[in-house]
């Protein structure tokens, strides 16, 4: 069983950054890919980001390409998101997930944090 908890949001102005962590503990996820979801209120969940166990690869939602990175600390159990020039439709709640299935459907990750509120103004 793997236990994952997300830390780093927070309330932050347009323009702003944070960095998202996610401690797994339980077992190591070395071999799991790891990756985030988010949801706004009313909306649907949806993919963010996930970087694989195998290769050194990561898949991008379009909306975030280019001021979003993931990454993984194996020694540390840890992955991270880290977002640049937030924007107010980021604001949602950012859940860190864990599985072995290459994809950005979120029925391929077994695991799931509790998830972390983001909230960007205006």
């Amino acid at each position: 069983q793997v236990q994952l908890v997300e830390s780093g949001g927070g309330l932050v102005q347009t323009g702003d950054f944070l960095r998202l962590s996610c401690a797994a503990a339980g077992r190591s996820v070395a071999n799991y890919n790891l990756g985030w979801f988010r949801q706004a209120p009313g909306k649907e969940r949806e993919f963010v980001a996930y970087v694989r166990w195998d290769i050194d690869r990561a898949y991008y939602a379009n909306s975030v390409k280019g001021r979003f990175t993931i990454s993984r600390d194996n020694a540390k159990n840890t992955c991270y998101l880290q977002m640049n020039s937030l924007k107010p439709e980021d604001s949602a709640v950012y859940y860190c997930v864990a599985g072995d299935v290459f994809t950005t459907n979120a029925d391929g990750y077994h695991y799931w944090g509790q998830g972390t509120q983001v909230t960007v103004s205006s």
